[in-house]
């Protein structure tokens, strides 16, 4: 196998479709390394039920939440598990 072909299949393996879920709703993505604001859009376009100026959460292993910022890129892979919450509005 040559120099060539490796990067050519790590590339079609990194543009393969997967799932992650947000609010228990599969949301089908390609990019791997997306801001919050990129799943909150592509939940909203898989028909999940919530708004662009929700509050972003993954779901860790350990089950605790982090938020993740509309601005801030993260890591996804298949299963990952997002949750999206209205924010507080303390006015």
């Amino acid at each position: 196998m040559t120099d060539t072909t490796i990067e050519s299949t790590e590339a079609e393996r990194r543009r393969r479709p997967f799932s992650i879920k947000v609010n228990d709703q599969a949301v089908n993505l390609i990019e791997h390394h997306l801001t919050g604001a990129d799943i909150k859009a592509a939940a909203v376009t898989a028909g999940v039920p919530i708004q662009p100026d929700f509050v972003l959460s993954q779901v860790l292993p350990n089950g605790k939440q982090k938020v993740v910022p509309d601005d801030k890129k993260v890591h996804v892979d298949e299963g990952d598990e997002f949750w999206a919450i209205p924010g507080d509005d303390n006015s």
